[in-house]
C-alpha cells in the first residue's frame, strides 16, 4: 500500500485549517487517515505549524511520500533534514511572540491612567428597581427589630432580681 503524509483540510471558506495526516493514497483529500501527526493554520500571524516529529520520522523512514505543501512544512520544522541527514535540522519556524498577561496590562493601564481613572463612567450606575428597594428597606427593618428583642430578656432578668429581694426584705420583716 503507497503512503502519503498530505494535508486535511478544515475551517471555514476563508478561514483553512488543515490537519497533517499520513493516509492510503488513493484515499480523497479528506478521506480515513491512518494518523494525525499534526497541524497547519496559514491565516494566523506567524503561521502554525505544529508536527509530532517522532512520529513524522518514522513514517518517513517506513516509506510514506510527503506531498509538495507538506514537504515545505516538514523543510520548515526541520524534520525532512533530520530524516535526510543535512545540516539545519533546527528548521526555520518562527514562533509567535508571548503576550502579555492580563495583569501586566492592567498595571500598564493603570499607570497610564496615573493610579485611577480621570473620567466618570460613560454610562450611569443603574438604580435598584422599586421591588427591590422596598425588599431592603423591609431586610433593613428587620434587622433593627431583632436588636429590640435582645434586650427584653435583660429587662426581665432585674424585674426577677427586684421580686427576690422583696420576699428577702419581707422575710426580713418578719424575722425581727
Amino acid at each position: 500500500m503507497a503512503v502519503k503524509i498530505k494535508l486535511t483540510r478544515l475551517g471555514k471558506i476563508r478561514n483553512p485549517q488543515y490537519r497533517i495526516a499520513v493516509a492510503d493514497s488513493r484515499t480523497r483529500r479528506d478521506g480515513r487517515a491512518i494518523e494525525i501527526i499534526g497541524r497547519y493554520h496559514p491565516k494566523e500571524e506567524p503561521s502554525l505549524i505544529e508536527i509530532n516529529s517522532e512520529r513524522a520520522q518514522y513514517w518517513l523512514s517506513v516509506g510514506a511520500q510527503p506531498t509538495e505543501p507538506v514537504l515545505k512544512l516538514l523543510k520548515i520544522t526541520g524534520d525532512w533534514q533530520k530524516f535526510k541527514g543535512l545540516p539545519g535540522a533546527e528548521g526555520k519556524l518562527k514562533t509567535p511572540a508571548p503576550k502579555p498577561s492580563k495583569l501586566e496590562l492592567f498595571n500598564a493601564a493603570l499607570a497610564a491612567a496615573e493610579g485611577g481613572p480621570t473620567t466618570e463612567a460613560a454610562t450611569p450606575k443603574k438604580k435598584a428597581p422599586a421591588k427591590k428597594a422596598a425588599a431592603k428597606k423591609a431586610a433593613e427593618a428587620d434587622k433593627t427589630t431583632e436588636p429590640e428583642k435582645a434586650p427584653e430578656p435583660e429587662q426581665a432578668e432585674p424585674a426577677t432580681a427586684e421580686q427576690a429581694e422583696l420576699p428577702a426584705a419581707g422575710e426580713a420583716a418578719t424575722e425581727s
